[in-house]
This record gives structure tokens, C-alpha cells and sequence, in this order.
């Protein structure tokens, strides 16, 4: 599996931005996705999960209820619906994905593939 992200940008703060994450390759059942985001200078944190198959959805507690995830099965393409964006929200965005159904979902270090970080800049 190949993961391609894209849409990272420049936005102020309070604007709207979407990311993209295009795969590539089977994807069958047990698929977990997720977006993972990594500021300067510190640690790669988790942003948010979906399950492929019937669409479960997580969230990081800080961008609970401004930014949404979801997929587009057709396309095999994720998204990351970022609303409401903060300055705090400034890093480099990845896409990550693995077929383990039982995955801690916000452990970076459970996921398998990666696709290239796409940078997101919130100005104040």
C-alpha cells in the first residue's frame, strides 16, 4: 500500500483547510487510516483514525469537534476536514494506514504505512 498526502497550505487562523490522503494498492478488510501531525521541535502526535470498513471515527481531544475525517471508498482517498484552524495547529500533516483491526490507533508506531508529511501553516 502507497499513501499520498496533499493539500496542506497556508491559512489564518479561523479558516478552513482539507487534506487529502490517496491510496494506492488492495485495501481490504481491517483497514485502520489515520492522520498523524508533527510540529517543530516536537513529537509526531496523533490527529485521528477511521476504520475502511464501516467507518468508526476518533479524534485527538484537540481538534474534537473542528476537524473531521473521512473516506471516500471509491476513491480510496481520506480526507481531513480542518476547521476553525489555530496557530497551534501549524505542522507537517502525515497519513498513515495498517490492516490491524485491533490497532491502538493513536500510536504512531502501530502503523505500517506512511505516506510524505504535507505541510499545514496557520497564521494568527
Amino acid at each position: 500500500v502507497q499513501l499520498q498526502a496533499s493539500g496542506g497550505g497556508s491559512v489564518q487562523a479561523g479558516g478552513s483547510l482539507r487534506l487529502s490522503c490517496a491510496a494506492s494498492g488492495r485495501l481490504f478488510a481491517g483497514l485502520v487510516m489515520a492522520w498523524f501531525r508533527q510540529a517543530p521541535g516536537k513529537e509526531r502526535e496523533f490527529v485521528a483514525a477511521i476504520r475502511w470498513t464501516g467507518g468508526s471515527t476518533y479524534y485527538a481531544d484537540s481538534v474534537k469537534g473542528r476537524f473531521t475525517i473521512s473516506r471516500d471508498n471509491a476513491k480510496n482517498t481520506m480526507y481531513l476536514q480542518m476547521n476553525s484552524v489555530k496557530p497551534e495547529d501549524t505542522a507537517l500533516y502525515y497519513c498513515a494506514g495498517d490492516f490491524n483491526r485491533f490497532i491502538a490507533y493513536e500510536r504512531s508506531g502501530e502503523y505500517d504505512y506512511w505516506g510524505q508529511g504535507t505541510l499545514v501553516t496557520v497564521s494568527s
